[in-house]
């Protein structure tokens, strides 16, 4: 006769499968990684002046390698041949979805705020969807197009501090810019995820973080050269952690996952949360102010996107 399981094997079964059923849920699994993106933003103004940007890069995947690659030895040994026939592309998407993204992130953090760092980053999608149209000839709509324009309205009125009329002499914030930048590069790590090799995603993302370590050691390198490096303070020590195992590590495994589930043009509304977490954190826990101009390029943004993915939902559907 079978025991009855325990109290506690049933709980522990439970969570077992809440685990599993949580994987599955993408608009789940979405939104954890914009608030953790979005804490990001929070992360790199809180780092500037605690520890060296380029240091900062090179040490976020250095601890998440020392997390991945013991864990997954006999699975990175296994799919070796797979990986090193895709070590170009893995390669590149390690520079310029992580190391470049990152060094481009958080020198930004010293030249703008918070929020800003976090409202600029409405421009993803935008990025995401011409990116699908040039690359993969996926053909936008009409209202993806108008869409696209109210999103980049947005983005412009962040990047002039509420002066569009700063357009016409170029005087934009180098901060803002850089993270505008910043988001093309990571939009492009989006759009590479179709390409990836049939591996596990924690597998792939392993390799990328060693990619993305490797690549970031000339810039911290160079850093130190010039006599930029420093030693971080016990507050940078802080937010390393923190961006280690949130944007790193978690956040970026849900965000493949995500992309996996709903493919990279649904996935990217989701960045439009981005801004959402990162400006109610900035001024949350950073007490940044948050003007008029701010609001009004969030509603800009988010109702931009929500004008092109959820009309081209529907058509989709019909």
């Amino acid at each position: 006769m079978l025991k009855k399981p325990t109290a506690t094997q049933r709980f522990f079964a439970g969570l077992f499968h809440f685990r599993h059923w949580v994987w599955d849920q993408a608009w789940l699994v979405m939104i954890y990684t914009a608030v953790v993106f979005g804490g990001n933003g929070v992360a790199a103004r809180m780092a500037a002046g605690e520890m060296a940007p380029m240091s900062l890069v090179c040490l976020r995947w250095l601890f998440a390698c020392l997390i991945l690659v013991p864990a997954l030895r006999r699975q990175l040994e296994a799919e070796a041949p797979v990986l090193w026939a895709h070590w170009p592309l893995i390669l590149a998407m390690g520079f310029f979805g992580f190391t470049a993204f990152n060094v481009v992130f958080y020198m930004a953090a010293y030249a703008t705020t918070a929020v800003n760092i976090t409202l600029l980053q409405t421009a993803i999608p935008p990025f995401v969807l011409a990116g699908a149209a040039i690359f993969y000839r996926t053909r936008a709509t009409w209202w993806q197009i108008i869409g696209m324009s109210v999103t980049f309205l947005g983005a412009g009125l962040i990047a002039t501090h509420g002066n569009l009329a700063q357009l016409s002499t170029l005087t934009f914030n180098g901060g803002d810019l850089a993270v505008l930048f910043a988001s093309s590069l990571y939009a492009g790590y989006t759009l590479a995820l179709r390409r990836r090799p049939h591996v596990a995603p924690l597998v792939f993302f392993a390799a990328l973080a060693l990619a993305a370590f490797l690549t970031s050691l000339p810039f911290a390198l160079f850093e130190i050269l010039r006599g930029a490096g420093y030693w971080p303070s016990l507050k940078g020590w802080l937010v390393l952690i923190f961006i280690v195992l949130g944007p790193s590590v978690t956040a970026q495994l849900t965000y493949m996952r995500g992309v996996e589930l709903m493919g990279p043009g649904r996935a990217g509304l989701f960045n439009n949360l981005v801004p959402v977490f990162g400006a109610l954190f900035g001024v949350l826990i950073l007490r940044e102010p948050f003007e008029l101009y701010q609001g009004l390029a969030l509603i800009l943004g988010l109702g931009g996107v929500a004008i092109g993915e959820i009309r081209s939902g529907r058509r989709t559907s019909s």
